[in-house]
């Protein structure tokens, strides 16, 4: 029997976000045939992030701006931060490879600049472009490795994901990249038990005007989605609507593989809900766009797939800017200490979530509030000014002193007292901090009136609580092969990005998602076309069954 094919490729990348547009133009330079396709417009929540690659060992920006760092210093820190998520060999790759991935992003264009951030924040102003993303000056980190700027933002006014994703996108299409938009994959196409191709609708035939009104809603879903759920629930009403009335089914050929790229699964309330029961994923901002739903996922498990560390949330609670924050203490319902505050701020968003209620305060005595007031101005951009502003005129609650505060916010006042004074005998005695603190970031409550910043888990839109998921599809990790639950591979599939388990798929900082995008997929484009200059060229069109 003949089995037709309405187009083909050596490779088929399916999602063109970050991990999808490495995986293309890792299988371009290794002379492959490439199409991706993408549900939307391309880009993903790598478009919408804040462009952030974490980069080490020595790279041109680390050399270039003064910074001392080398594979193993990167690797000692990492290593603590990675845990099991990838074997040791992989991720001493990945520190090994990092200042080359830099090269290779910097060659396809994205522009990168070597000015170093002077203070500890969450995401840095339009001046500064290299700064601690993660946790690697904190803690007990720095008695593991000597702490190195890594959090590599590409150079660009605002949030700067589009000055990652855009220049890598042009590159992909001078060398040959065809993309395919309006096209979702609905099933992976199986022959002699090997992937050989997917079968999707599309819209690339439907009128021109359709096809302009279905790119600007999935626009509108994409970035203003991100911040108001229900606008993005009502955009992609429409947008559903326009795929069941133009949409066409398609099959499309891989010669050699199919590489997934579909990114997480946090869009998807009842997926998530399913793998992390209990977990408050309702009070987060899910981060990424509609197409982060598990379709690539679920595919691969339909034909056997393995995944892994499905119950993995990344939950961010950031307090700084201003960076005077972090002297702060972050105290739970109970009047206790959660985390060392000058950690990630995924790092106290899983101690939040942890926490009774999910509840959360930041404690600060009047000279704190009055130096992190100076603050504001010179350390945020725009979105986190709003939230800093919300936090210490909306969220906040005061009294003159730790009980009377403690009273106003429901902790019991004797614990908080406690709490207060066994930190400040710390600092008095010269004693280390117990949660690890560095000293200089340290400072004694001491003089009232008192305020309680209320940082809790709830949906608001002025202080949103990011989350995404960081499990996926089990992978070899020298080829990027998706892995069956008995332990082999699926021929001629592959997986890359939140789309698979990867280096950050147990605890993420800044930049190592996107990082790990690259690596993954620049890993699994190489390998789908390990056997495309041997495989047979059969016409366009047509597969023998």
């Amino acid at each position: 029997m003949a089995r037709t094919w309405d187009s083909s490729a050596d490779v088929v990348v399916v999602g063109y976000g970050g991990a999808g547009v490495a995986t293309a133009l890792a299988a371009r330079e290794s002379g492959a045939d490439v199409l991706a396709l993408d549900r939307f417009l391309g880009g993903g929540a790598t478009a919408l992030s804040g462009g952030i690659v974490y980069a080490g060992g020595g790279t041109w920006v680390q050399r270039a701006a003064g910074v001392t760092d080398d594979v193993e210093n990167m690797l000692a820190y990492l290593r603590a931060e990675v845990g099991d998520a990838v074997g040791e060999a992989t991720l001493r790759r990945f520190c090994e490879d990092s200042a080359g991935m830099i090269d290779w992003l910097s060659g396809h264009g994205v522009p990168f600049q070597p000015s170093l951030c002077p203070y500890k924040t969450s995401y840095p102003t339009d001046d500064h472009y290299l700064y601690y993303s993660g946790s690697e000056n904190s803690g007990g980190f720095r008695e593991l490795a000597k702490p190195a700027q890594r959090g590599h933002r590409a150079h660009g006014p605002g949030v700067s994901g589009k000055k990652l994703f855009g220049p890598l996108a042009i590159s992909a299409a001078q060398h040959g990249v065809r993309v395919q938009t309006g096209t979702r994959a609905t099933r992976l196409v199986i022959e002699a038990g090997r992937v050989v191709g997917v079968e999707a609708t599309t819209l690339s035939g439907a009128p021109a005007g359709v096809r302009r009104r279905f790119a600007a809603l999935s626009r509108i879903s994409a970035k203003p989605g991100v911040y108001h759920q229900g606008l993005r629930r009502a955009v992609q009403a429409l947008l559903d609507r326009i795929e069941r009335k133009y949409s066409v089914p398609v099959r499309i050929q891989a010669r050699t593989g199919v590489v997934l790229t579909t990114g997480g699964f946090i869009a998807n309330g009842a997926m998530v809900a399913r793998h992390a029961p209990g977990y408050p994923w309702a009070e987060g901002l899910p981060l990424g766009t509609a197409g982060d739903d598990g379709s690539g996922i679920r595919m691969a498990e339909a034909i056997g797939a393995a995944t892994g560390k499905m119950d993995a949330i990344s939950t961010w609670r950031f307090i700084a800017p201003p960076s005077a924050f972090f002297g702060s203490i972050a105290v739970d319902a109970n009047g206790r200490r959660m985390v060392d505050e000058s950690r990630y701020g995924a790092a106290l968003g899983a101690a939040i979530a942890t926490s009774p209620g999910n509840r959360a305060w930041l404690l600060l005595d009047a000279d704190l509030a009055a130096e992190s007031r100076a603050q504001i101005a010179g350390q945020s951009v725009w979105f986190q000014r709003m939230q800093t502003e919300r936090l210490l005129r909306v969220a906040r609650i005061t009294g003159n002193t730790i009980e009377d505060v403690a009273a106003r916010a429901g902790i019991e006042p004797a614990a908080l007292r406690e709490t207060v004074e066994a930190h400040n005998r710390a600092i008095e005695a010269g004693l280390p901090d117990p949660m690890g603190k560095p000293d200089e970031i340290r400072r004694p409550i001491r003089t009232g009136p008192f305020a309680l910043l209320d940082i809790s888990f709830k949906e608001r839109l002025t202080y949103p609580t990011p989350m995404l998921t960081l499990g996926g599809l089990l992978v070899d990790e020298e080829t990027g092969a998706v892995r069956t639950t008995d332990g082999g591979i699926v021929p001629g599939l592959f997986a890359a990005g939140r789309a698979a388990v990867g280096v950050c798929s147990n605890s993420y900082v800044s930049g190592l998602s996107l990082a790990d995008c690259v690596f993954s997929g620049r890993r699994a484009g190489a390998h789908a076309t390990v056997s495309s200059a041997a495989a047979p060229r059969l016409p366009h069109g047509k597969a023998t069954a």
